[in-house]
């Protein structure tokens, strides 16, 4: 068990008054995310369906898996085995058979198919066939959008969860160290991503690491123009830019971190992007502090893009904790003009600035901790260009 039972009762419990303020009577949560956060539920398994069940009124969730994966249900969560429900083989890719059937029986056998029932509906893996499956198994059901919930009581970390968040940005800057060393003229990029991947792995002495929810992110070249790319089995070249983005990842929280490594002569457009990016991702930061909100650290970071007459869309941040495949983002609060959102000590975001210019581009970004008095960042690594 990876936290106190006197942790997961404090998360359960903020997350039934959440319940209770949106008249919601029964939670299913799919999100693997907010799984692990409710239960400590830990396993590659969220290919196919599985979900906790909070009742309002329930001294500990449900966790509901395929019969495959109960041992990992029994070893991983701090539940009482009576509390995970496990469903029969025969419902895996044998459609129209499902295992939301097996769920709707549940709900029934419990006397819980009249109730005010919040689904996640724009979660990853919960999908329209999981929904039709609960409509039409559950008509005397009201079924709502939970709105995010257990994602917005997630958005302010435990110490405990701190730690964890800390660890992972030790091995951040490890994996960051190996990309910048690794990445060279005539060197394929995958050859540099095994050697990342491998120092994210291996970790530190104390803390070993684990897979990220994102691939590490590689664009290089023209791909500097775009967001997302991934490693080929091309040769970095002289002259070119790479944009590294990766996390380490310490059970299950990560600490991402972006930083652009040029190769060749120094190119005093790139120098001068970066130089701007860093400006406003300082402040940025320096108007990170309790009783502001999003909306006021992403005024102060465009303001200083307006001054350079740099034009950005994207948003510049997100809220960060527990990641799970395909996003290490917690779906709540954005670094963006006009989110309201309150910051409060123990809130972490990745503040992650991609700039692009035609067919070129650089970036940077720290994860951030808002602390009592102000914030500070969990990883120590140069954000100028990296000219080699």
């Amino acid at each position: 068990m990876l936290f106190t039972k006197e942790e997961y009762k404090q998360r359960l419990n903020k997350v039934k008054k959440s319940m209770q303020e949106k008249g919601i009577e029964l939670l299913i949560s799919q999100d693997t995310n907010n799984m692990n956060y409710l239960t400590g539920y830990d396993a590659w398994s969220f290919y196919y369906s599985q979900c906790v069940i909070v009742h309002v009124n329930a001294e500990e969730p449900l966790c509901f898996v395929r019969a495959q994966d109960a041992g990992g249900a029994y070893i991983k969560t701090y539940l009482k085995k009576e509390n995970i429900i496990v469903y029969d083989e025969k419902y895996i890719h044998t459609w129209p058979m499902h295992p939301y059937d097996s769920l709707v029986d549940l709900i029934k056998k419990n006397k819980w198919d009249k109730l005010n029932i919040g689904v996640e509906m724009d979660s990853h893996y919960f999908t329209a066939y999981c929904y039709e499956k609960l409509k039409q198994g559950l008509r005397n059901a009201k079924i709502k959008d939970s709105e995010r919930l257990v994602n917005w009581t997630r958005l302010v970390k435990s110490d405990a969860e701190i730690n964890l968040m800390k660890g992972a940005a030790k091995i951040s800057q490890i994996g960051m160290k190996v990309a910048v060393e690794s990445i060279n003229p005539g060197v394929r990029q995958c050859d540099s991503v095994a050697e990342i991947q491998k120092a994210l792995f291996k970790g530190t002495p104390e803390i070993g690491g684990e897979y990220a929810s994102i691939a590490t992110l590689l664009p290089t070249g023209k791909g500097t123009s775009a967001s997302h790319l991934t490693a080929t089995d091309e040769k970095f070249v002289e002259g070119e830019a790479t944009i590294i983005e990766l996390s380490g990842v310490n059970k299950r929280y990560h600490c991402p971190m972006a930083r652009t490594v040029l190769l060749g002569k120094p190119d005093q457009k790139k120098i001068d992007a970066m130089k701007a990016t860093n400006e406003a991702l300082d402040a940025g930061i320096a108007a990170t502090k309790p009783g502001n909100t999003a909306d006021d650290v992403a005024q102060k970071f465009w303001a200083v893009l307006d001054k350079y007459n740099i034009k950005k869309e994207s948003r510049t941040g997100y809220s960060i904790g527990i990641g799970y495949p395909p996003d290490w983002g917690e779906h709540t609060l954005n670094i963006y003009k006009g989110d309201m959102t309150v910051l409060e000590p123990n809130v972490c975001f990745h503040m992650i600035a991609v700039m692009q210019f035609g067919d070129w581009g650089v970036e940077a970004s720290e994860s951030v901790r808002v602390t009592d008095k102000g914030s500070e960042l969990f990883c120590n690594f140069s954000r100028d260009l990296h000219i080699k």
